[in-house]
This record gives C-alpha cells, structure tokens and sequence, in this order.
C-alpha cells in the first residue's frame, strides 16, 4: 500500500451521528493546520435535526492553495456509526485510513488498499471516566497514526478549540487525546 503524505496533504472526513462531536472534532484538526500556518478548510454538514440526525465535518491541511472545501477522495476517514462508514468507505483513496468506533460499527470495510483500524473508542472513552470524549480518542489515534502534526500542536489546538466556558473540559479532552494516541 502507498504511503500518504498527511503533514502536505490531510483531507478527513469525521462522520457519524449530531451530537458525538465530529465538529469539534474537525474544529480541532483545523486548528492544527492554523497552528501550523498551514491553508486550512473545514466544511460542517449536518441534517436540520443534528443531535441524533447524521453529521460529517470535512478537513483540508495542506500546503498548497485550498480550491475547493468539498473533500470527493478522503485520505483519512473518521467514522463514528455504520450508516457513515457505508456512506464513504469507497470514497476513500488508496494508501488511505479509515478509522472505526467499533462501540457503534458492526462490519468494517475490507479493502485491501488502504488501512483500516477499529477500535471501540465510545467504551474506552466511557471506561476511563471520559464519556462523550470518543471523538477524541479517535483524533488522538488519527495522530498516532497520521503524524500529521505534532502532538505540542495539537495539545494547543484542543486548548483554543474547548470555549471558555467549558474550560474545565480541556484536560479531559487531553486525557482523551492521550487515550487514543496510547492504543
């Protein structure tokens, strides 16, 4: 399989149901890429009842000009239930990474082009006291994964990511991070 080159060209896509943070999530990976003073684009798209309805959040880094915010040809796919998983598994281009909460997806793809990962991010995020935080297990392990940033960036990407009014949330949003990078 063909190696990517995440740090000059990330495009992910975070998918799953409202309310499991795949905004934040794409927020935080966006935040990275300005860190970094990278060309960013993150697009939310979401269904009007959100909280339980599908989302999906698309993320571009890159080094070059961003033409367009749409993302057809993840390299990176975040998929956090199965109606997601099946929506753009395919899409995925080869030497690519699907990530999967296996807590909520029940078969996983099998191609033979690209890496593919479950783990069971919701369990172990509701197991080590973090609940809700399974979208930052993933990023943690997208990072792992990916180096597509270091992890001095993202530490500071999640601390301007969390508002202020949910400060207290910052450190578990790092231990969440840890977690994820840790499996």
């Amino acid at each position: 399989m063909p190696q990517q080159d995440f740090k000059n060209d990330l495009r992910v896509i975070f998918a799953g149901f409202g309310g499991q943070g795949l905004l934040f999530a794409g927020k935080v990976v966006a935040y990275t890429g300005l860190i970094d003073d990278r060309e960013v684009s993150w697009l939310p798209s979401y269904g009007p009842e959100m909280r339980g309805g599908t989302a999906n959040c698309s993320v571009t880094i890159a080094s070059e000009p961003i033409g367009s915010p749409l993302i057809s040809t993840p390299n990176v796919l975040v998929a956090m239930n199965q109606p997601s998983l099946l929506k753009f598994q395919e899409d995925v281009q080869p030497g690519g990474l699907v990530l999967v909460d296996t807590s909520l997806v029940t078969r996983v793809p099998e191609r033979d082009d690209i890496a593919v990962i479950g783990l069971s991010a919701t369990e172990l995020a509701e197991e080590n006291g973090l609940k809700g935080l399974a979208n930052i297990v993933l990023v943690g392990k997208m990072l792992k994964e990916t180096d597509f940033c270091t992890l001095d960036t993202m530490e500071a990407a999640i601390r301007k990511a969390v508002p202020a009014s949910k400060a207290k949330m910052v450190e578990n949003n790092l231990k969440a991070l840890q977690l994820g990078m840790s499996l």
